[in-house]
């Protein structure tokens, strides 16, 4: 049995205004988002000690700059966050943690009614002025995948929006 890299991407988002969410919302956001990557990291962690393995965690830039109406889906993933960081230090040496947070990687639910102007709004706060793709995303976890002395890092793929919030 051999495992060199663990992906935890799973994950629920859905807006939960703080007056309108419930105890079910909570758990059902916070046990996909964060106690299952955190057990099946601890599950895997003797298959991944035999390769040297990696865990890389999918967070969102969201974990560090909230989005408004999505507080529990920021807490989830500013738990992630934290996650990465505390069990890069438990498992060092022999397993590296690390996260990738992306930015705006796809449209809105809704882009069908999105105006011109409103996706060029949204395209002005990207350093970039792009939006991402999965393939950005994926090329950044080969990077840390490859990456043997980087633990415990978190790399925004975001074209540098966080740059202007």
């Amino acid at each position: 049995e051999q495992l060199d890299v663990l992906v935890n991407n799973a994950s629920v988002f859905y807006p939960t205004p703080v007056e309108e969410v419930d105890q079910d919302t909570w758990h059902n956001i916070m046990d996909t988002n964060v106690m299952a990557p955190f057990f099946l990291s601890q599950s895997l962690t003797n298959t991944l000690r035999k390769t040297s393995g990696c865990i890389i965690n999918i967070i969102d830039i969201h974990g560090e700059r909230p989005l408004k109406n999505h507080a529990i889906y920021n807490i989830s993933k500013a738990g992630i966050a934290m996650m990465t960081k505390s069990l890069a230090k438990e498992l060092a040496p022999e397993i590296r943690v690390c996260g990738v947070s992306p930015g705006s990687i796809l449209w809105p639910e809704n882009e069908a009614s999105l105006t011109d102007e409103q996706k060029n709004k949204m395209l002005n706060k990207i350093a970039l002025g792009k939006q991402g793709s999965a393939t950005d995303i994926a090329n950044t976890v080969l990077f840390l995948a490859n990456s043997t002395y980087i633990t415990g890092q978190i790399i925004n793929v975001d074209g540098g929006r966080t740059l202007n919030q």
